[in-house]
């Protein structure tokens, strides 16, 4: 599904009326909250497309998560660690349900409690207990560190996971000495309808997507092991190490990219707010700009800024003007363009036709040069280095 933002402000009269994010198009791989970020980023200008890489799968009606409340109500932790708001918030309603409530909120009002974030000690107030500790760093590692340097050998612990087993947090208490009792509320799996991502990860191969925004981790290996599964694992990474930006809203969600030498961007502040205004301060600044018949080109995913203008470019011009920037005031063949149009099909009538379609959209004269029986080249300025030079075969 994709959704765009409107494109009147191609009529913008100058630079400061153009949204940050206009002409970016930004992918969004989460399932919750994803509606949240969309309309975020659209404000800002941006272009969404959303393909889930994965479905939250509740655990209220599971056996075994009635079976660790009831194990935690009748020996309670010494130590209780909640990592999510949300899924604090279903393990109490779920108890609730399975007439636990009270008991189970007894036994842990009995225990330390510990909030990886400000979401998770919100959710334990909201429940009438108290927190005893929360890391600054909003991160699972810092809790097991501060867990680690207390000493927890002969505690009981019981660890809130939120979609992920945390094995190395599990395995680092237990061999320090604690019992430790998992309690998994909620977990990730693919989503139902996988059509969605497929275009996702299609499009972003395909050089259509210029950000792609991860609110999880669960997410970030989502998308990887349904491109696995579709033989374009390699192909998706590339993409990610190279022209595709991965916007990630922490330093959890990017560690599997990380670990993928996929370099990532992330706020300092593990926020929805504050991605997206990390999203529109260094997209812009990933835009290639150059000086061009006397007026400077700023290139976006799907747009192009001519002097601060915005305008708009369908995908066959923009590709054969991504080409031509690739070696600005050099010219590129008729036959090279026609190869870089959307299909490859068509003759070298059809690339004429489409550098029409893209004198029309950039709205100046002579920033796309002819060359006459050679081909086209963008009329960089001569000072930066490119041989634009009086040519006789050329016209304008």
């Amino acid at each position: 599904m994709t959704r765009s933002a409107a494109r009147d402000v191609a009529a913008a009269p100058d630079a400061a009326a153009v949204p940050p994010l206009a002409g970016f198009t930004v992918g969004i791989t989460a399932a919750r909250r994803a509606e949240e970020l969309a309309t975020m980023l659209e404000r800002r200008g941006a272009t969404i497309q959303h393909g889930p890489a994965l479905r939250i799968v509740a655990l209220a009606d599971d056996a075994d998560l009635e079976n660790r409340t009831r194990e935690l109500v009748a020996a309670p932790p010494d130590i209780t660690v909640a990592t999510t708001g949300i899924g604090y918030r279903g393990w109490i309603e779920a108890a609730d349900g399975w007439g636990l409530g009270e008991e189970l909120l007894a036994a842990l009002g009995r225990s330390e409690m510990l909030a990886r974030g400000p979401k998770a000690r919100g959710a334990i107030r909201a429940s009438g207990l108290v927190d005893a500790w929360s890391p600054e760093s909003e991160s699972t590692a810092e809790v097991l560190e501060h867990l680690l340097d207390r000493g927890v050998e002969g505690t009981r612990i019981a660890v809130q996971l939120h979609g992920e087993p945390l094995p190395d947090v599990v395995d680092a208490l237990e061999m320090a000495g604690a019992e430790v009792v998992t309690v998994p509320v909620y977990r990730w799996a693919p989503p139902l309808d996988l059509a969605p991502l497929d275009r996702l990860i299609d499009t972003t191969l395909a050089g259509g997507i210029d950000v792609l925004a991860f609110t999880s981790a669960p997410a970030a290996a989502g998308i990887l092991a349904r491109a696995g599964e579709r033989g374009l694992r390699e192909d998706l990474l590339t993409a990610l190490r190279g022209p595709v930006l991965a916007l990630c809203v922490g330093p959890v969600t990017a560690a599997p990219l990380e670990a993928l030498d996929v370099p990532t961007v992330q706020p300092q502040r593990s926020r929805l707010g504050a991605m997206v205004r990390t999203c529109e301060s260094v997209a812009p600044a990933r835009a290639r700009r150059l000086p061009v018949g006397g007026h400077q080109l700023e290139l976006r995913g799907h747009a192009v800024l001519v002097d601060g203008r915005f305008r708009p470019l369908p995908p066959t011009p923009m590709a054969l003007l991504r080409l031509l920037a690739r070696r600005p005031g050099r010219v590129v063949s008729r036959a090279e363009l026609l190869a870089a149009q959307p299909g490859g099909a068509g003759d070298e009538h059809a690339v004429e036709n489409a550098i029409a379609r893209l004198r029309a959209a950039l709205g100046v004269p002579g920033l796309v040069q002819t060359v006459v029986r050679r081909g086209y080249r963008l009329a960089l300025e001569p000072e930066h280095g490119a041989h634009c030079a009086e040519d006789p075969e050329v016209t304008r």
